[in-house]
């Protein structure tokens, strides 16, 4: 098993970005959603410049304010956490998509698969998230029992409360990549150090 990309979510503060990108992060991501305590102002994305891919998220905007947003700072992704279709991930570009499912909102295991297999085609990544459409950093841990029996093609990202003490659990299930956020923060929006230092430490045991 090696080591998936972590993606370092609800990027608030410079000391916080340079951190991350001193500990090793694949991605920073950075929420443009009003309603957000870690909601971050598009000057303060345009100002980083680490290398590191960034990810805006986004919840219910019209596509052509996603872009105006991904263009102004230089964004590599958008993370989609609302009612987008697929004709929103063509327009944002299947390279440049990741849309958010929530599993425990679904029937059965089939039926998530289902809708998955519906997106394939649009969106470069999928994103696995605890609780239900518009919800994110709630801290709650998704159900891991969930994802244990089936298989999706497409990379994915983990999220879901992750942080020091349920990162080997959450490596279990295989997933492309780890979406990181409130598991590792003090409050909302400022990281903690020492819980940042120790996933990364974890995780240099699969690499």
């Amino acid at each position: 098993m090696s080591r998936p990309l972590v993606k370092i979510c609800g990027m608030t503060r410079m000391q916080d970005v340079e951190l991350c990108a001193a500990l090793g992060a694949d991605l920073l991501g950075f929420i443009f959603h009003p309603k957000s305590p870690r909601n971050v102002d598009p000057d303060f994305v345009a100002s980083v410049k680490t290398g590191i891919t960034k990810v805006g998220v986004f919840v219910d905007q019209p596509h052509e304010e996603v872009l105006e947003i991904m263009e102004h700072c230089g964004l590599h992704a958008a993370q989609l956490h609302g009612n987008q279709d697929m004709h929103f991930c063509w327009r944002i570009g299947p390279d440049r998509s990741i849309r958010v499912f929530w599993p425990e909102t679904y029937a059965s295991a089939a039926a998530l698969l289902r809708d998955l297999e519906g997106f394939e085609e649009a969106c470069g990544h999928f994103l696995l998230d605890a609780g239900r459409i518009g919800q994110g950093g709630t801290g709650r841990t998704i159900d891991f029992g969930i994802l244990q029996d089936i298989e999706i093609q497409t990379p994915w990202f983990l999220a879901g409360g992750l942080g020091p003490h349920n990162i080997r659990e959450a490596m279990a299930l295989n997933p492309s990549g780890l979406d990181i956020n409130s598991g590792v923060e003090k409050a909302p929006g400022i990281k903690d150090e020492a819980k940042l230092r120790e996933v990364f430490d974890i995780l240099a045991e699969y690499e």
